[in-house]
């Protein structure tokens, strides 16, 4: 009973720590790319735009 309790306690803990998300912000403050080129006078979107790597 004991090892069936210690597998249950550390299968949970294992669950709770691999559910784990990491949220990625692009910085822009929740607006979309379009919304901060036009606070930001930009001419183009695209260095807001997530996934832009130049």
């Amino acid at each position: 009973m004991k090892v069936l309790k210690k597998t249950a306690l550390a299968f949970t803990v294992a669950m709770f720590v691999t559910s784990c998300v990491a949220v990625r912000s692009n910085g822009n403050n929740g607006l979309p790319p379009g919304q901060v080129k036009k606070v930001t006078g930009a001419k183009s979107a695209r260095n807001y735009a997530p996934g832009h790597n130049k």
